[in-house]
């Protein structure tokens, strides 16, 4: 079997030599499609499951309910949701009664694809946020006051406490739409593969798109032990990339640092990516080549180098120190408890093949 790295190529692909993970569970083709035409190594685990409750009685019967009495707002916090009801008021012989309704309620949308589905619906929205944010869709209503109005919340996957308790407070009547819910996934094994990769090196960034894939992510962690561990990995090395602060918000709360783009949505949050990720590691001028660090290689020259993750830490350890002598000793901590200095001699030597020119690396002799 041939174990051989893949041969060197160039590319100006910026994540070429990164390994980055997908949790999302819609559209993860789509994002892994634009990590990999960046050049990244793309790792899909799904971290949540939804679960369309069109088979649920407690749609059915609030559905019905709007329908009588129609809602004087309707909050749509997202597309597909929005579209799901309808779909369900569609099997259960209710969805015209219900958009006839929904004709004499406000309509807000919270991002330009709830508003997409409404319009789909043959409706129109009075308003949407620039935000695209459940908070400031709340401090709108407020503002225009919900006293003694009924308002209609139709949910994403889980309760917003926050935002139907503030409508509570203001004097509104709260009538929520669970259309959907999240779960963990059937298959598990993608996701606890993660885990262990993020653990023990193997990954440079996680993406999010949605607050419960956060969080279904840190759960399932707990539930295998390895919580600590991945928190540590998220609060250190390993960059957290959201789409939005809504999305943040459960890593934030493990007090993990987290980025995302000034607009939420899938293309702006990998290109914020592939200028963060980049900027974290290392550009070195040596022996007249010019040297990139990525996670799982490096770029010499703007060819890329894939190298083990021996190897790997190995050249982490000297460009961590350039020009400088780093004595055996310091070297074989990269190699593991059991190498020796001549697994040391041995890993240099393969280090020098697979940048391309020995001169990259000096040994300096007694020292």
């Amino acid at each position: 079997m041939n174990t051989a790295p893949p041969a060197p190529t160039a590319t100006t692909a910026p994540l070429a030599g990164f390994t980055v993970a997908v949790t999302a569970a819609r559209r993860a083709e789509e994002l892994g499609a634009l990590l990999r035409r960046k050049g990244a190594h793309v790792i899909s685990a799904p971290a949540l499951r939804i679960v369309p409750l069109s088979d649920d009685q407690r749609l059915a019967s609030v559905s019905e309910q709007l329908a009588r009495h129609p809602a004087d707002i309707i909050v749509v916090t997202t597309g597909i949701g929005f579209r799901g009801w309808v779909e369900a008021c569609e099997t259960w012989g209710t969805a015209d009664p219900l958009l006839e309704g929904m004709r004499t309620s406000r309509l807000l949308a919270r991002g330009p694809k709830a508003k997409g589905a409404i319009r789909a619906a043959g409706l129109t929205e009075e308003w949407s946020p620039p935000s695209e944010s459940s908070a400031e869709v709340l401090d709108h209503l407020l503002a225009q006051g919900v006293q003694g109005l009924r308002v209609a919340v139709q949910l994403h996957g889980e309760p917003l406490h926050d935002f139907t308790a503030a409508l509570r407070l203001a004097g509104a009547e709260v009538v929520e739409v669970p259309v959907y819910r999240w779960t963990q996934p059937e298959d598990t094994a993608p996701l606890d593969r993660l885990i262990e990769a993020t653990t023990t090196g193997g990954v440079d960034a996680i993406t999010f798109t949605s607050a419960p894939a956060a969080a279904g992510l840190l759960t399932r962690a707990h539930t295998t032990g390895h919580q600590t561990d991945l928190v540590r990995a998220l609060r250190g090395d390993v960059l957290a990339m959201c789409v939005g602060p809504v999305t943040a918000r459960p890593l934030i709360n493990h007090d993990i640092p987290t980025l995302w783009p000034q607009r939420a949505r899938i293309g702006a949050q990998v290109r914020a990516l592939a200028e963060e990720l980049p900027a974290r590691f290392p550009t070195l001028s040596v022996a007249g080549h010019r040297l990139r660090l990525r996670g799982h290689a490096v770029l010499v020259d703007g060819t890329v180098h894939t190298l083990s993750p021996t190897l790997m830490r190995l050249m982490r350890a000297l460009a961590r120190k350039p020009g400088q002598v780093l004595d055996r000793t310091h070297l074989l901590t990269c190699l593991g408890e059991d190498a020796d200095a001549h697994a040391v001699e041995t890993a240099v030597a393969r280090l020098r093949t697979a940048l391309g020119d020995a001169a990259i690396i000096q040994t300096v002799v007694k020292r």
